[in-house]
């Protein structure tokens, strides 16, 4: 957890008369539900941070539309089917400013799933048409490392692909798993990946119920998650972010309608917010999150037709021994 929680778990561990319980809760800070054209969102699928710019940016599939937000949420600029977005499954950054936006197939784009490049005014640049083995490769989720390497997946599918930044295939990134120690270990089926401001590489995997943690080199660390329906477990998770400041990791949950939060360094699960509903805090299917400079959170909020946008809050409660016998 975060640096300054593990110096509270610390002084509060060594004292035999305490122990501690952490608290987790969130404070809705905003909810963007409008386009730059004041119209409201469809089907907001995609949320990015770009922290050179300080700028949000949204994908609302439904209407093949990528939309820049101010620090203060204001829609200040869009592009879409007219600047050739056409279905749009990802976005992400280089470090000099081009954005590379991952376009799988659908109706506007019956036949070539590509990652188009576009320049700093939005003005496309080029196309990158992946291919594995001889077959076009569907691209959803991706992001761009440090080391200006780009990460991309294809939904459900196996293998997170690892490409030069003129998109030629240096390697592919493929966690093997199993549900359960009796099942044997196959390739895990990714949803995400998310690259934090440490470098971190993370990969989700839908399917396994986990994520995969990897440095910046791309060494393996560890995997967190459990498969599962209940409190701690995952259902279907979609969506991973990560602030090393205050040691979260973030976990979007299809089904449960929650985020769950666990230990930036160990994976451990710490807590969760959210559950089913439509007024501030609450979620209907969330999707894709991302976490800012500030440490604001931004939530996908599929079939609420918003992005919320909200800081959690962690604590510890210390109990003494007198408050434990009184609580049981």
């Amino acid at each position: 957890m975060g640096r300054l929680l593990y110096l509270l778990l610390f002084f509060l561990s060594v004292s035999p008369a305490f122990s501690q319980q952490l608290q987790i809760d969130s404070q809705v800070v905003a909810i963007i539900n409008r386009d730059d054209t004041g119209e409201p969102l469809n089907f907001p699928t995609v949320v990015y941070y770009y922290r050179e710019k300080e700028e949000l940016v949204i994908v609302d599939s439904t209407k093949a539309k990528i939309i820049f937000y101010t620090p203060d949420f204001f829609p200040f600029f869009s592009i879409g089917r007219g600047r050739k977005v056409l279905v749009p499954k990802g976005v992400a950054f280089d470090d000099k400013g081009f954005m590379y936006v991952s376009q799988g197939l659908g109706a506007l784009n019956p036949q070539t799933p590509k990652i188009s490049v576009f320049n700093g005014a939005g003005i496309w640049v080029r196309d990158i048409i992946l291919k594995v083995n001889g077959r076009p490769f569907s691209p959803s989720s991706i992001a761009i490392g440090k080391n200006q390497k780009i990460y991309v997946i294809s939904y459900g599918k196996a293998g997170c692909l690892v490409l030069n930044k003129e998109g030629k295939l240096i390697k592919i990134i493929n966690p093997k798993d199993a549900i359960s120690p009796d099942e044997p270990k196959r390739e895990a089926a990714l949803s995400d990946v998310y690259i934090d401001e440490d470098g971190r590489i993370y990969l989700l995997s839908e399917e396994m119920g986990r994520v995969y943690v990897y440095d910046k080199n791309g060494n393996f660390l560890f995997k967190a998650g459990q498969k599962g329906g209940t409190p701690g477990k995952l259902s279907r998770p979609r969506g991973v972010a990560a602030d090393p400041s205050a040691g979260f990791i973030y976990i979007t949950d299809y089904m449960r309608h929650c985020v769950q939060i666990l230990d930036y360094d160990t994976g451990k699960f710490l807590g969760e917010i959210g559950g089913r509903g439509w007024g501030p805090g609450w979620f209907n299917y969330p999707g894709d999150i991302t976490v800012d400079t500030r440490g604001y959170i931004y939530v996908c909020d599929l079939f609420n037709n918003r992005v919320q946008v909200l800081k959690v809050k962690a604590s510890f409660e210390a109990l003494t021994s007198e408050n434990k016998t009184q609580e049981k």
